[in-house]
């Protein structure tokens, strides 16, 4: 099963962001590697995005949503902003979890600050104390964001700052709601502190350094967690096949995996129905983040435990200087 989706879209005018190139003088440049941490579901993609003014990382209210570290870079002035925003730390119970922890904990180890995301009204638990604590070995800056403030109370808010305060000197406490677009700006503004004097990493107009295919993959996958049940998402990993690009079009062919048959069905869904919603929702946010067409072709395999399987994890784009 899978669906071909191609439609005619209209030209967009020249970006005039290229035309208004920046003369900053090398010794002016400064960079900060600042990484955003917290447990799952608690809106640190959400919070990297609202830092961009784009969207460069998936947003589901299914927990563990980030897998890999997503790479965010905003120029402004003197100042590249490089943010990672990592997995969700959680107790691992897969080879996939492990890999997602191990690179949540190399993440704080190689940036120069981190964000700490919580929520209100929670006193910090283990997975708080365990980043904080690598925050400690590493003598890492952080700055502790309150995030989700629009559906909570000062109290609340208040309650949690007084619980995190001794545990551990945060740069700043800044209460926000990434959603809707709350506060972001001082923590921002914020982690101007971090920045050090060198020469930046990235051209000034690159947003994030994602390949191409794992963009298009994310796309997808963010489909996936939205319509589907919620045992279905964690179990499902897509693997871009083909991505060929041409001056009016690009066509893609993914492979949607599955642990089990009945999984398969569901994704599919009657008559192909379900598919057809999954592919046009990505067609269209495919086609708004590329500028051009987009030929999108899907397949749905079964692949059983492929989250504990290390060659099958290693050959889905899992590979990093981390161990399984």
């Amino acid at each position: 099963m899978a669906e071909k989706i191609g439609i005619d879209i209209n030209e967009t005018d020249t970006d005039i962001t290229t035309l208004n190139k920046t003369s900053i003088k090398p010794g002016d440049m400064r960079t900060g590697f600042i990484a955003i941490v917290g447990r799952p579901n608690v809106g640190k993609s959400t919070l990297l995005n609202a830092l961009l003014g784009e969207k460069v990382a998936i947003v589901s209210k299914k927990p563990q949503t980030t897998r890999n570290r997503i790479t965010g870079i905003l120029t402004l002035g003197c100042d590249q902003f490089v943010f990672l925003d990592t997995p969700g730390m959680h107790k691992p119970k897969t080879k996939l979890g492990n890999y997602m922890v191990k690179s949540v904990r190399a993440a704080i180890g190689d940036t120069d600050a981190a964000i700490l995301v919580v929520e209100p009204g929670g006193k910090p638990g283990d997975i708080e104390l365990g980043i904080i604590e690598r925050l400690k070995n590493n003598n890492t800056p952080a700055i502790l964001a309150i995030n989700k403030t629009d559906r909570s109370t000062a109290a609340a808010i208040g309650q949690t700052i007084t619980d995190y305060a001794p545990k551990y000197d945060f740069k700043s406490v800044v209460p926000i709601s990434a959603k809707n677009n709350l506060g972001v700006d001082i923590v921002l503004n914020e982690c101007r502190a971090f920045m050090k004097p060198g020469p930046w990493h990235f051209p000034e107009d690159e947003l994030t350094d994602q390949p191409e295919r794992q963009i298009a993959a994310e796309v997808i996958r963010e489909k996936l967690l939205r319509l589907l049940n919620e045992e279905i998402p964690h179990g499902i990993a897509v693997v871009i096949e083909k991505f060929e690009e041409s001056p009016s079009i690009i066509r893609i062919a993914a492979e949607i995996y599955c642990e089990r048959e009945s999984h398969k069905a569901i994704i599919i869904g009657k008559n192909g129905e379900m598919l057809k919603r999954i592919g046009s929702y990505a067609r269209e946010d495919l086609e708004n983040f590329f500028g051009c067409q987009i030929y999108l072709n899907l397949w749905v395999k079964v692949k059983t435990r492929w989250r504990d399987d290390i060659s099958t994890l290693r050959n889905f784009g899992y590979n990093d200087k981390d161990e399984f």
